[in-house]
């Protein structure tokens, strides 16, 4: 891996919060095809003929032309409170909608390191072609939001953005305040499911490519992260703290490497072609950098914790099968006690479902959303 740090806990660090940091699948979980007999129905295998019938997006400047160009689908900058912070977010919805009618909503929660423009509008803007109203928006202290310090990753405030958009879309006329979901993609989908735990407004939810950042913290890249090494970051960020408050500069650390040289980790170099390669989903809001100081509420913070008992609604988790992340939707499948499925795409990376699997999951996710909130697209 590159862009190691010279500091022995620095470099420690730097390694354990890569945004895809996360270990190899450790729970085992039986896989079933669609519509076969499994020992657990609830896990199902993508089919190929289930993807959705429209054209692959894999850049920004791709995704903008076909925005545009649609006229099926609005898309519209708004703002809306989170506490004293104004936040910054993009509603999508059918461009013909039916004076008095009150349609399903979806808040779409983007992951650590990425902004509202990229894989969050894309999904947002695939389930307002669906017919939902779909909102994505920038995380306090992200992109065009407000917040200080800027950069800062707070799992406790990112969850608290999630209940801030669900109170936001409470608020539009046509919005059904009966009828509202969180869609997450990576460390969104493990704060969406986190949020949904305790908003009971949330009516289902589901996680793509989910990511409990805690726990990909503590447990290291491959799972293999032992005791000394969490106990080093965590005296390296506490030296961190004290030395901020005593007058040095903050430091930033990286979500993903800044170039792929080097690299060897298959799900790192998608990332850095993903965020870092104008031909991708490059965007000036999304710098690739957070304040290290942000690490020990990372270290502290466990997505699933409760999973057991306070999600009661609908969950559906959409994995890669040869994503290093499958292991965090494992667990909350295995955790969960309430209706749940876990859908894998054969030969999904972590990565791919940001874009180039995006019209895979489509139909599953309008499947379950249709089901659990009552909407038919036609």
């Amino acid at each position: 891996m590159t862009n190691r740090l010279t500091h022995t806990t620095r470099t420690l660090a730097a390694r354990r919060v890569l945004v895809l940091g996360v270990a190899l699948t450790s729970l085992a979980t039986p896989i079933a095809f669609a519509g076969s007999a499994s020992s657990d129905s609830g896990v199902t295998v993508a089919n190929a003929s289930a993807t959705a019938k429209q054209d692959t997006i894999t850049s920004l400047a791709a995704f903008e032309k076909t925005v545009r160009a649609d006229r099926t689908v609005t898309r519209k900058q708004v703002t809306f409170k989170n506490g004293e912070l104004d936040m910054a977010g993009v509603q999508f919805a059918p461009a013909k909608m039916k004076p008095g009618k009150k349609y399903p909503a979806i808040v779409v929660v983007h992951p650590a390191g990425g902004i509202k423009e990229q894989t969050a509008s894309l999904y947002a803007y695939r389930m307002a072609q669906q017919g939902y109203i779909a909102l994505a928006y920038d995380a306090s202290h992200q992109g065009q939001s407000e917040g200080q310090p800027r950069l800062l990753e707070d799992p406790a405030q990112r969850v608290e953005d999630v209940r801030s958009a669900v109170d936001y879309l409470t608020t539009l006329r046509t919005v059904d305040r009966e009828r509202i979901a969180a869609l997450g993609i990576c460390a969104g989908g493990g704060y969406a499911i986190n949020a949904t735990m305790t908003d009971h407004r949330i009516k289902a939810v589901a996680g793509v490519a989910s990511f409990n950042y805690g726990d990909g913290v503590r447990q290291g890249w491959r799972g293999t992260g032992t005791a000394e090494e969490l106990r080093a970051g965590l005296e390296d960020v506490a030296q961190e703290r004290t030395a901020v408050a005593n007058g040095a500069q903050p430091t930033m650390l990286p979500y993903v490497p800044d170039s792929v040289e080097g690299v060897t980790e298959p799900d790192m170099v998608e990332a850095s072609e993903y965020y870092r390669q104008a031909d991708r989903w490059k965007h000036e809001n999304s710098p690739n950098r957070f304040l290290k100081s942000s690490m020990d509420k990372i270290y502290a913070f466990d997505a699933f914790d409760g999973i057991d008992t306070l999600l009661t609604q609908p969950l559906l988790l959409i994995a890669g099968s040869e994503a290093g992340s499958k292991w965090h939707s494992d667990r909350a499948y295995k955790e969960a006690n309430g209706e749940k499925e876990l859908f894998v795409v054969p030969g999904g990376t972590h990565m791919s479902m940001y874009d180039k699997d995006v019209n895979r999951a489509v139909p599953k996710l309008a499947e379950f959303f249709g089901k659990q909130l009552k909407h038919s697209a036609n």
